[in-house]
């Protein structure tokens, strides 16, 4: 089978590139396709024929976003809309990665896949309108929403936070966030797991548990022996464009109660990736 990986050069292209899915020939995508433009789409997929399409292309900047929407808007919200369209006349199954910034922080438990989407950001209300489209579009289509994409490929919050520590004697982290973190590797395996199931749908696939920033920065700090002074603040203190939701943990409802894949915690994920990548 041909698959198709957009966005390859990113956090989670890169992990699934590198690890692979049995059985595939992968065609790995980032600017040298232009998601935005039918006629390239269309070139590649009459030149690949995938027969599954994992689509991780995105505009993620999300204080860009409010300053940039009509790019936020072509890239994240169109863009899927060529690929899906092409997807449909290839019958090709379709893998989105959305996010959890498509619900607004309001709750004070895990949401769950059938919770009512209700972004407060152009970022997130980009995703929510391509989850639609898809919806309404195609029938085998798996929509993937994850939170806090950390990884070894490109600019992600470890390495930010660790460089950081190398030139501050005091970080300020926010306290006021509440998500879960999520390896690459592990997102990365519970796709390779998902597709193979065939069972389409919407799905939450996050690490296990939930933190802060700050509390996430703290473990990372322990578990390097990095003594940096941390300062926990509010979000309000950053002055963003973009609002952030208070509290966007996910429950992987979906892939446990189909018995796809289960997460590991964050803090085991954590020590992992950093015995991997930075020895520790």
């Amino acid at each position: 089978m041909n698959v198709m990986i957009t966005g390859s050069k990113g956090q989670l292209g890169s992990q699934l590139v590198e690890l692979g899915l049995p059985g595939a020939d992968i065609f790995d995508y980032d600017l040298d396709m232009d998601i935005t433009d039918s006629s390239a789409v269309k070139k590649e997929f009459l030149k690949v024929k995938p027969g599954l399409v994992i689509h991780c292309a995105a505009y993620t900047d999300v204080d860009g976003c409010e300053q940039k929407k009509e790019l936020c808007y072509k890239v994240n919200t169109e863009g899927t809309l060529k690929l899906a369209e092409e997807a449909k006349k290839h019958n090709s199954d379709f893998l989105f990665l959305s996010t959890d910034y498509v619900f607004d922080g309001t709750k004070k438990i895990p949401y769950v896949e059938t919770d009512r989407p209700h972004p407060i950001s152009v970022y997130g209300d980009s995703k929510y309108k391509a989850e639609k489209i898809i919806r309404g579009l195609l029938d085998n289509y798996y929509i993937v929403r994850t939170t806090g994409i950390y990884s070894r490929f490109g600019k992600n919050f470890v390495d930010t936070i660790l460089k950081g520590a190398e030139t501050s004697q005091k970080l300020c982290i926010v306290d006021d966030q509440v998500c879960t973190p999520t390896y690459s590797l592990d997102l990365a395996r519970c796709i390779k797991e998902l597709v193979s199931s065939k069972r389409f749908g919407i799905y939450h696939a996050t690490n296990q548990g939930q933190c802060t920033w700050y509390h996430f920065t703290k473990r990372i700090f322990e578990l390097m022996g990095v003594d940096t002074r941390l300062m926990p603040i509010c979000s309000s203190k950053l002055n963003r464009k973009a609002k952030r939701p208070a509290y966007s943990v996910l429950d992987n409802h979906n892939l446990e109660a189909n018995q796809i894949f289960f997460m590991r915690s964050w803090e085991e994920a954590l020590k992992d990736f950093l015995k991997k990548d930075y020895g520790k």
